[in-house]
């Protein structure tokens, strides 16, 4: 495992070529990473995103020209410059293989005269719309003035490669070819303009605008793809090889940042809903969790609890009168305490010291971009509640603005895609400018982490928010998908939307279990097909399917408006959607050290820990475009997305070596990989499947995560194949980590001697408990150590 380090250093040289209207820049930021700039005339600069934070350093690179072809060539790549048409070819030099091709027109520019709107201040007023209160006004005038550069940037694509990312979008794909993406941030959408390809490769467009990827299909299985920015400076692009997706991601977060460690009561059960009215709600609601000893390591509090306005940062002393003992209170009950707070204050004291200070953007926006601005902010939500004990922040509406959310023509709907798109960043563009028009929450989640890191290192930032960028991953943010509204084919389309967010190397994302809509309301985003909510069977049954689902995501969190999503409005102990609630909240306390330690490979070697299939089997080509299972870490996850299904056919996938086997986590039955089975689905269970040759640890079930700390660990062998896991714990909610403070354990099978090797604990952290209960869990039986840090062999028994 490697140390940790936000500030990241990297490797680069700069190759300045003729400069000349079809000629690149082209730079190396390490063996593995090139950076392209093109613009037709002036200075390379960059966009100014700050979206990659790498430092400069020097790369071996060997320069020839012959033929016409420039090629710089890498311990690791080749880049091939065609100087008559200034196309790039990039190549393994390992391999001698391409990876991918510009296109012979590689990229075009073009001048856009757009529209700037001018509007009439003294017109100010409030709306309210379902994502809350807005700010409009009369329009003053129209200009035509505002000059923007568009840029296309063409690659041709080999037929058999698949390729992922983009960040979580409302359409139904999982492998992007023959598709068309939108770019833009929305209440449903999140853009991280990154890609990558199951043929070893990655991209990310460094800039700040909205955006267009499409991928035109020949009938050869090529394909043309194209990347439209909307408004930039220039061409700014980098190509990662890797020769597996996380390597690729390995190569991003060397660009953008490592994912830091969340605490761990981030990897137990998060409880909201819209809305708790009162201190007493909160703590009456927590104190049932403990009463009927359901496990709980969260509660959140969402928007209307200001006394004045809009989104002010100040609880109405009327029902909360004591913060400080709000949170205490909470603590008191062994919880974390999370508070929903917004960008947009209006009518409120909060909105005039930003507007006195000049540091508001249009649609009544502080202004993120502003170091002041920031400053201010983290201000006014410390004084309130970080200073007074509360622990983790929900940062919600962080688009900020939406175009559409309200009433729509009949006909619009969640797969009006360009129309959402040319809406939102019109509005965007009004807020934020056309060049940083989708930057509001990069620039919004560096400000917490900043401001709270500056402030402590006790307690790590947690910022839970609902839109996200390249970068975001290094400033504590957990993305969730929106105000998505209750049916099932909305859960369907939310699973591909996660898996090809998490793929860009922005490893934190959820849902809110049950939707966030039950009912409807006519408008196109308020369409839940649920009107009694928790009273109707059929809502029970899909909520209980979700939440099956979200046990196996990073963080696990119900929410929702219309109908209350504690687990007893959901029946009582004996019934069946109740008892299979806690018996999926009691497995995700059951895995809180498997989860722990995935989350700290992720940290500190670039994982990722809920991972679209092809990550770990590029090579099987029947596994690149299913939509419906994803790996969860080792664990297969099968969630169940038909209303009444028993059963539901699964694919188990086959590694390039052809040797893959899997076993039922429910029933120890042993399958061989590459070929489709029918799963049992009853209510009760969620098809998973273990991949053979892993190691799971699992503990007790405690009523929060701390109290899991000195619990006996089982270590769970699924054979099959030699196996190796790396047991990671440390405070649990502090930045020491960053100095060294955890502890590891190194597992490895032996699966030709039916040996468990407990290797000798690396590191030490205060509290650490000094010996430890390991039970090893094999199909031959278990078998009991009393681990106190030193290596221990364990054979299975015979």
């Amino acid at each position: 495992m490697k140390r940790i380090s936000f500030a990241l250093m990297s490797l680069m040289v700069s190759l300045c070529v003729a400069a000349n209207e079809v000629i690149p820049r082209v730079s190396f930021v390490s063996p593995s990473i090139v950076r392209v700039q093109w613009a037709p005339a002036g200075e390379l600069t960059g966009n100014g995103t700050t979206v990659c934070i790498y430092e400069p350093q020097q790369v071996k690179v060997a320069e020839r020209t012959r033929g016409g072809i420039t090629t710089y060539s890498t311990s690791e790549l080749v880049v091939e410059l065609d100087r008559a048409t200034g196309a790039l070819t990039f190549v393994d030099r390992r391999t001698g293989r391409t990876l991918l091709s510009e296109a012979a027109l590689p990229r075009e520019h073009e001048v856009v005269v757009n529209e700037v709107v001018t509007y009439d201040e003294s017109t100010a007023r409030m709306v309210e719309t379902a994502n809350g209160k807005v700010t409009v006004k009369d329009v003053l005038r129209r200009d035509t003035t505002a000059r923007e550069n568009r840029y296309i940037c063409y690659f041709d694509l080999a037929p058999a490669e698949a390729i992922y990312g983009l960040g979580a979008h409302m359409g139904d794909e999982m492998n992007l070819r023959g598709k068309t993406i939108y770019l833009c941030q929305h209440n449903l959408k999140t853009m991280v303009p990154m890609l990558q390809s199951t043929a070893g490769y990655g991209l990310l467009f460094d800039a700040g605008c909205a955006m267009v990827y499409a991928d035109t299909m020949r009938a050869d299985g090529t394909s043309r793809m194209t990347l439209q920015m909307e408004a930039a400076h220039e061409v700014d692009y980098y190509f990662m090889k890797g020769g597996s997706m996380d390597e690729v991601v390995a190569q991003y977060r060397l660009l953008t940042g490592d994912a830091p460690m969340l605490p761990r009561y981030m990897t137990g059960y998060v409880q909201s809903r819209e809305r708790y009215v009162s201190q007493h709600d909160i703590l009456s609601n927590l104190n049932e969790f403990r009463q009927r000893q359901i496990p709980i390591d969260v509660i959140v509090q969402d928007w209307s609890y200001w006394p004045e306005g809009w989104g002010y940062a100040k609880m109405d002393r009327r029902y909360y009168p004591d913060p400080k003992g709000l949170a205490d209170s909470v603590h008191a009950l062994n919880a974390h305490l999370m508070i929903s707070v917004w960008p947009n204050p209006m009518n409120c004291p909060q909105e005039r010291e930003f507007r006195e200070a000049g540091l508001m953007l249009e649609h009544s926006n502080y202004d993120v971009f502003s170091a002041e601005a920031r400053d201010m902010y983290w201000r006014q939500i410390n004084d309130e509640f970080f200073s007074q004990g509360f622990d983790a922040w929900w940062c919600d509406c962080s688009e900020p603005v939406d175009a559409d959310w309200g009433w729509k023509p009949d006909g619009y709907g969640w797969d009006s895609h360009r129309e959402r798109w040319e809406g939102n960043t019109k509005m965007l563009t009004e807020v934020c400018g056309a060049e940083r028009s989708q930057l509001y929450s990069l620039f919004h989640s560096r400000g917490i982490y900043e401001h709270q890191r500056a402030t402590t290192n006790e307690k790590r930032v947690v910022n839970l928010t609902r839109s996200g960028y390249a970068g975001q991953q290094r400033y504590g943010t957990i993305n969730w998908n929106g105000d998505t509204y209750a049916s099932w084919t909305s859960f369907k389309r939310q699973i591909p939307a996660g898996l090809n967010y998490m793929a860009t190397g922005n490893p934190y994302w959820t849902v809110d279990v049950g939707c966030f809509f039950t009912r409807s309301d006519g408008r196109w985003f308020y369409k839940g097909e649920y009107p009694q909510g928790n009273a109707d069977p059929a809502y029970r049954e899909l909520y209980t399917r979700m939440l099956q689902w979200a046990t196996f995501l990073p963080v696990l969190r119900s929410h929702g408006t219309d109908t209350k999503r504690e687990p007893w409005h959901f029946g009582e102990p004996g019934t069946p959607y109740y008892d299979t609630i806690i018996d999926m909240i009691h497995l995700r306390y059951r895995l809180t050290p498997y989860t722990y330690s995935l989350a700290a490979m992720q940290t500190f070697g670039d994982y990722t820990m809920a991972r679209m299939l092809a990550f770990d089997f590029a090579t099987d080509a029947e596994a690149l475009d299913i939509k419906d299972e994803y790996m969860f870490g080792r664990v297969l996850v099968c969630p169940v997305t038909e209303a009444g299904a028993t059963s539901r056919r699964v694919y188990l996938p086959m590694a390039a070596d052809g040797a893959t086997t899997w076993v039922d986590f429910w029933t120890g039955k042993v399958y061989a990989g590459g070929q489709w089975i029918v799963a049992d689905a009853p209510l009760h269970r969620l098809p998973l499947f273990v991949r053979g040759g892993s190691l799971v640890p699992t503990t007790e079930v405690a009523q929060h995560s701390a109290a899991q700390t000195h619990l006996p660990l089982t270590i769970n062998v699924y054979p099959g194949a030699d196996a190796t896991f790396t047991l990671y714990d440390d405070e649990g909610d502090s930045y020491r980590y960053e100095e060294g403070a955890y502890a590891t354990i190194e597992l490895r099978w032996d699966d030709a001697r039916r040996t468990l090797h407990i290797g000798k604990r690396q590191g030490s952290y205060e509290g650490m408990p000094t010996e430890r209960t390991l039970i090893i869990h094999t199909p031959w039986g278990d078998r009991s150590v009393v681990y106190a840090g030193k290596g221990v062999k364990v054979a299975a028994q015979r």
